[in-house]
């Protein structure tokens, strides 16, 4: 009877069907997987721009964020009039995506304090992030973040709101590994205009340009170290401003070569004009998703386990390489197969 038993164990196991693992669950270990954020970061201090953007990210849907500015957005001494306007805009019907943050002034700042106070306090359950400018060091990150949460916590807000960073001083570039490290940091950006005037000259005003940004070699070093440090503590880079916002063509190439070259898989915009520009350059082709697709679908149903597909073998290491460029698909708004949209997208 043992070896009946036994063979009738070994037939349960063969017909029993694994449940299926998601993705992110089957290729990456906690921490491992940066957050899935919109690949465009649109900043706007001015009212009317403000409602404009708002207006269009109702239109485009949550393909990208917009940060409402405080540090070049308020008048000196209108600062707090401005947290009221941006608390408006966050907790009203027009931010329908939940993808509105804001940038106040550096932590040592008069305002700073003020200004979290008033946003964490005004709408600090809808904000998507604070954007932190000019740190000098790790240590102003550190002091920041500290001072953010015990501000939440003063005041009883119980989320714990993301902190996303500029990268735009000798200080910060070089302990640029250390910010990314830090576990409330959730986007690391690179400052171009502020990090060239640092250079007190040095670097010529062709470093601020369309071309020049990605030429002149202590500009590109910065936005290496950037993108590098940001990946290798799961954390979204995002890429500079192109400030000739009427050329559109220009600003094309240089979000492919942001995305495709130095490795940015997000990028921000100073006019309405650019958002669809960047979103559309940072979306992957039809045949890479389609691609994609395929090769997740195999991938899933082998168990997560080796596949060969069109005469080329893939396994974990190539899966995550597809699966992430599956999620910027999305992030983007492009099509996606239905079965994996139900799958994987809509939970």
């Amino acid at each position: 009877m043992a070896p009946t038993l036994a063979l009738r164990r070994r037939g349960a196991r063969h017909t029993m069907s694994p449940a299926p693992i998601h993705p992110r669950d089957a290729l990456f270990s906690a921490g491992e997987h940066a957050s899935p954020l919109p690949v465009c970061d649109h900043y706007a201090g001015v009212e009317v721009r403000m409602r404009k953007s708002l207006a269009l990210q109702r239109e485009l849907g949550p393909v990208f964020d917009i940060t409402l500015d405080l540090e070049d957005g308020a008048p000196i001494g209108g600062e707090m009039e401005h947290c009221a306007l941006i608390t408006e805009l966050v907790n009203g019907a027009d931010n329908a995506h939940g993808r509105v943050g804001a940038r106040v002034h550096p932590v040592g700042h008069p305002a700073f304090e003020a200004e979290v106070h008033a946003l964490l306090s005004g709408c600090g359950e809808r904000l998507a992030y604070l954007m932190l400018p000019k740190p000098e060091s790790a240590q102003d990150v550190e002091r920041a973040c500290e001072r953010i949460d015990a501000i939440a916590a003063q005041i009883g807000v119980a989320r714990r709101v993301p902190v996303h960073t500029l990268i735009e001083t000798h200080g910060a570039l070089r302990e640029v590994f250390r910010i990314a490290a830090h576990p409330r940091i959730e986007s690391l950006s690179f400052g171009l205009m502020d990090f060239v005037s640092e250079h007190r000259g040095a670097i010529p005003a062709a470093g601020m340009s369309v071309r020049g940004q990605f030429e002149h070699p202590l500009v590109l070093r910065a936005k290496l170290e950037i993108a590098a440090a940001s990946h290798a503590h799961a954390k979204t880079p995002s890429h500079c401003v192109v400030t000739e916002f009427t050329d559109l063509d220009s600003l094309a190439w240089a979000a492919r070569k942001a995305a495709r070259e130095l490795g940015y898989t997000r990028m921000w915009s100073i006019h309405p004009n650019q958002i669809r520009t960047i979103v559309a350059a940072f979306a992957p082709e039809a045949a890479e998703i389609e691609a994609a697709a395929e090769i997740i679908t195999a991938a899933q149903a082998a168990g997560w386990g080796p596949i060969r597909h069109r005469d080329t073998l893939h396994d974990r290491a190539s899966y995550r390489y597809y699966w992430q460029l599956l999620e910027r698909a999305h992030r983007t708004g492009q099509p996606l197969p239905g079965e994996l949209e139900t799958s994987f997208f809509r939970t």
